[in-house]
């Protein structure tokens, strides 16, 4: 991974994680135990799917700006079927609380997604190279 990328997910994982642990308490007040337990499982596929997609990404550039832009894409619908998939599977499960679960994965998820984005912006990486010669 490159330097950039990696600053990129520790801005994107530290919000997402301290969002999490707030989550997971207003979980336990609400469902207790289950309810925690739902939305620390939650946090954690957050955090793992999108890091994943990250490090694809992330791989991906360092072959072509194409095959990162599908990369990209590729990811993000994987993401939002196995998504659909695990809440679906686990929609009636008494293991742990759905509600909080499926909570705290939309709040992560926007929270990651908008640390991301600062991320980003923050880098100021060139997209431009200014050094190019003109055809």
């Amino acid at each position: 991974m490159q330097p950039n990328d990696v600053r990129v997910l520790k801005m994107a994982a530290l919000p997402t994680l301290a969002v999490g642990v707030v989550a997971a308490v207003v979980a336990a007040v609400v469902a207790g135990g289950k309810g925690a337990l739902g939305a620390a499982l939650a946090v954690l596929l957050v955090g793992v799917f999108f890091s994943i997609s990250v490090v694809a990404v992330s791989y991906a550039s360092r072959v072509s700006p194409q095959i990162m832009a599908m990369a990209a894409v590729g990811s993000y619908i994987v993401k939002v079927v196995v998504l659909m998939i695990v809440l679906r599977a686990f929609g009636d499960t008494t293991a742990w609380n759905p509600k909080a679960f499926a909570w705290a994965v939309i709040v992560c998820t926007i929270v990651w997604t908008a640390a991301e984005v600062r991320g980003f912006v923050k880098t100021k990486m060139l997209y431009v190279d200014p050094d190019g010669s003109r055809p």
